[in-house]
């Protein structure tokens, strides 16, 4: 008979689902939101690696939620099409020939990416866009943008309907305008809205920086949102951080009941923030 020594790695490995129980049970039937984007999307690899954790998650109980952006595949597809874009302030102006890219970038290529990519780790995911079951109603964002749609009205039912079907959902960022425009929505404010409409017990917005930080440059893990608004007044909070900072604001606003910045170039980011001690990012509770 063979002898088997206990390697450390084994032991360290079964403390630490041991002391995921409480974490397991306190997600039990909980919906998180998870916006996608940055180095998760970058490679098969880290995109296999994010499959795993949300199947595995679903498998625990949770109710995840992906959203995902697609930004840099919008871009290659313009340029491979040699449709030139105009830009206001900094921002691109989505007219119609580009709006035709983007959602066919978006619910085609990336999307279904991710849906495959899931379906492969032994879930069972299906691929969405704001537009499908008046998931998000829009309106313009700024006229000078063009077909850039803010969230205005919501209505998650088709989502709960996934949930009792034990189905992971993955949703382009797109919506139906009031005249039956399709707009394109940047993805961290779609999903703040999705978590705020479901309610959801976790918002994570997947970066590529590893949370928020102080003045002297250290990452705070855990900030109230009176905490945010005062260190944006104060510039410490600044640039690319002000929109995603708002983003959660926006969503403990309207109902959430926390959401998190963490760093998607982290290995199994999303385990590590639900289901450890530590976490992996900034957390943001109302208070």
């Amino acid at each position: 008979m063979k002898k088997r020594d206990m390697n450390r790695d084994w032991i360290a490995t079964a403390r630490t689902l041991s002391e995921a129980l409480p974490y397991l049970q306190r997600y039990d039937g909980a919906i998180v939101v998870i916006k996608l984007g940055g180095h998760a999307m970058g490679s098969d690899e880290a995109m296999d690696s994010f499959a795993r954790d949300v199947v595995l998650m679903r498998q625990v109980g949770v109710n995840p939620v992906i959203v995902h952006g697609g930004g840099p595949m919008i871009n290659q597809m313009l340029d491979k099409l040699s449709i030139k874009s105009d830009f206001v302030n900094g921002k691109r102006v989505t007219d119609e020939a580009t709006m035709e890219v983007v959602e066919m970038v978006l619910s085609g290529r990336v999307n279904k990416r991710i849906v495959q990519a899931i379906n492969a780790q032994g879930g069972k995911a299906v691929g969405l866009s704001g537009k499908d079951a008046n998931l998000m109603t829009c309106d313009p964002a700024d006229p000078a943008l063009g077909l850039v749609g803010t969230p205005a009205e919501m209505d998650p039912s088709l989502l709960h309907t996934l949930f009792r079907d034990d189905t992971i959902p993955v949703i382009a960022p797109l919506g139906s305008g009031r005249n039956g425009e399709t707009f394109n929505i940047n993805g961290d404010t779609a999903a703040g809205a999705i978590a705020a409409a479901l309610k959801a017990d976790r918002l994570l917005l997947l970066t590529d920086i590893d949370g928020v930080r102080d003045s002297s440059g250290e990452v705070v893990t855990e900030l109230t949102a009176d905490q945010i608004r005062d260190m944006t007044t104060q510039g410490i909070i600044a640039g690319g951080m002000i929109p995603k900072t708002e983003t959660c604001l926006a969503a403990i606003d309207g109902g959430v009941r926390a959401a998190v910045i963490l760093d998607g170039r982290a290995p199994n980011a999303c385990l590590l923030e639900l289901f450890t001690d530590h976490g992996a990012g900034s957390i943001i509770r109302n208070g």
